[in-house]
């Protein structure tokens, strides 16, 4: 046991410590209210909780992307109405820091328009993006960049992007631009704003002052397994790539879309190949990031879906074995990681909703 006056000696050691560290001594990955983040790469594991993290880390040799990040935060998912969220409210209270009903699209519990951060950066000059393995229409990035009382207003949604300020866009869904009820072809009214439509990666070519989207075909979207290997990698870099040309602090949103169709499946290969893809995503992301020294990166979920949990399996050979409780989403908390600067304001335990002031405190806009 320590002398009382070796004690006092250790603990007062320790205060200025911690005092030297509010005095300046901070690390790369502390919020500091002097240097505001420049960009933000929000990812989305849509329905990936802890289990789905973990099934892919003991599926992959017992090793996961997510040991990369310093920070680590658990965030409360409930929506306004129900205590299960689904997509879009969990997408809204991401976007505009608010709870809403279950389908809502940026839209408050009266059906008014909410202010998402794509509307206020784009205000403040800042570039925006999204980059899925759905259609591009579907409720996560759609609650960024449109306004709809309900998320299958699929067309009403297409047409809400064609408005938007959004620069870059890549996923699915081309006929609910060029296919329409209503015959209008979106994709020209996209070219007439100046804005370059593709429909593979292969013809995105990075170009500075450039708007470009990659729109493939197909409403319901193939998976890893059909679709090429590299596409959500790929693509995250090429928005990336395309943002920091056009020389203006930038907003991004990934999502790993079909995480959740796998847990709905209750399909744990399919999981697994998705978390998979997700993971390289990431690897290419955080490469990315690091290398710009300005980019704060933030991984979370919507809501977990399946409830999932790891009953079985083999370190030794990699295998895993889930069960699941339904075939929809549940009510857990779910995990928040960051990375790089700003990335200690994500640590802790809060509502689905602080994610939205935390970006903004992040990037200085309060």
């Amino acid at each position: 046991m320590l002398p009382i006056a070796r004690l006092g000696f250790v603990v007062s050691a320790l205060l200025a410590l911690a005092s030297c560290r509010t005095a300046g001594l901070l690390s790369d990955v502390d919020y500091r209210p002097d240097k505001p983040v420049r960009n933000i790469i929000f990812v989305v594991g849509d329905g990936m909780g802890l289990a789905q993290i973990t099934a892919a880390m003991y599926a992959r040799d017992n090793t996961s992307v997510f040991e990369r990040f310093p920070v680590v935060g658990i965030i409360k998912t409930h929506s306004a109405d129900r205590l299960i969220t689904d997509s879009a409210a969990g997408a809204t209270a991401f976007s505009c820091g608010t709870k809403t009903y279950n389908g809502a699209i940026a839209v408050d519990e009266s059906r008014l328009p909410l202010r998402t951060i794509f509307e206020e950066g784009e205000e403040k000059g800042y570039g925006t993006g999204v980059v899925v393995t759905s259609t591009i229409t579907h409720a996560t990035p759609a609650a960024f960049y449109a306004h709809e009382e309900s998320r299958n207003n699929y067309e009403a949604i297409a047409e809400d992007l064609t408005l938007s300020g959004l620069d870059v866009g890549i996923g699915y869904g081309k006929e609910q631009f060029d296919a329409r009820a209503d015959a209008r072809n979106l994709i020209a009214v996209l070219d007439e704003r100046g804005i370059r439509v593709h429909h593979n990666l292969d013809a995105f070519e990075v170009k500075k002052g450039r708007r470009q989207m990659v729109l493939l075909p197909g409403v319901e979207p193939p998976a890893v397994s059909e679709r090429p290997t590299d596409f959500l990698s790929r693509g995250a870099i090429l928005a990336l790539d395309q943002l920091k040309a056009n020389k203006a602090p930038f907003l991004l949103v990934l999502e790993g879309s079909q995480i959740d169709w796998a847990g709905h499946a209750n399909d744990t290969e399919y999981l697994i190949g998705e978390m998979n893809d997700f993971e390289r995503m990431l690897e290419s992301v955080l490469r990315w990031a690091e290398q710009d020294g300005e980019t704060l990166v933030v991984v979370t979920a919507d809501h977990e879906t399946g409830g999932l949990a790891l009953t079985d399996g083999n370190v030794a050979t990699s295998s895993v074995i889930g069960s699941y409780a339904n075939t929809d989403h549940s009510a857990v908390m779910v995990p928040v990681f960051a990375f790089g600067p700003a990335a200690t304001l994500f640590a802790g335990l809060y509502d689905n909703t602080a994610i939205h002031r935390k970006m903004r405190q992040a990037l200085g806009w309060e």
